[in-house]
């Protein structure tokens, strides 16, 4: 049997290093989990989620896989169910940037054993990154993938120095040397530049503020996107 993952899963579970034991957070149907224990890079998993419809779907995922004994449930918030040494790697996929911070901050075992995190936020991206940069991690790598219309970025994360981003790179990412890196960055530079159009009429030394911040990033998107395009004549 084999579960074909749509491609922001094939994505991540790309992502994942072969031969660990996978913790999936918001598994839903533990499509990934069973996916990579079918296809054999994976020996185990525990699937993770914070409700018990999920957790039931995950459930009839893994009976109809034969997979019984191989994955693990756990019904809880984050890897608040999921002890030191269980797992060796942590996926994390389908949330918003905010929540994965809030999950990784309330497991600080995952960064003090530098247990490899595969993310992929949502929403809320330069406030992931962000985070990630002031509290102890670094990101390795990021790819990305197309679902119809649709972008998705997944992130490669570790325990370890980063340096600093840019705000556009906040936003964006860094060396990112993806075929969709073209139209991820201009995705980005049509909202920012939207964001400005919408303020350009406002007052306030607040806004002021927060208007100049936005041009520093659509300028730094713009600068990314030219050397992009450089990069690939």
């Amino acid at each position: 049997m084999r579960i074909e993952l749509s491609p922001r899963l094939r994505m991540v579970g790309e992502l994942v290093p072969p031969g660990v034991r996978l913790a999936d957070v918001g598994t839903d149907h533990a499509y990934l989990p069973a996916a990579l224990i079918l296809e054999g890079k994976i020996p185990w998993a525990i699937a993770a989620d914070l409700r018990r419809g999920p957790l039931d779907r995950a459930r009839a995922t893994v009976r109809e896989c034969g997979l019984t004994g191989k994955v693990a449930f756990r019904l809880c918030d984050g890897l608040s169910g999921i002890q030191p040494g269980e797992v060796d790697a942590v996926a994390v996929a389908g949330m918003g940037g905010e929540t994965i911070a809030a999950i990784l901050s309330a497991a600080p075992w995952a960064r003090e054993g530098g247990i490899p995190l595969v993310l992929q936020p949502m929403s809320s991206l330069p406030e992931l990154r962000g985070w990630l940069q002031k509290n102890g991690f670094a990101i390795q790598e990021e790819r990305l993938a197309r679902e119809g219309e649709a972008l998705y970025t997944a992130l490669l994360v570790r325990a370890g120095e980063m340096a600093q981003l840019s705000p556009a790179e906040l936003w964006a990412g860094k060396n990112v040397n993806a075929p969709l890196r073209g139209a991820w960055l201009e995705r980005w530079i049509v909202r920012t530049g939207r964001a400005l159009e919408g303020m350009a009429r406002a007052r306030g030394a607040e806004v002021a503020a927060r208007r100049q911040a936005l041009e520093e990033v659509h300028s730094g998107l713009m600068s990314m996107k030219k050397e992009w395009e450089q990069w690939q004549r």
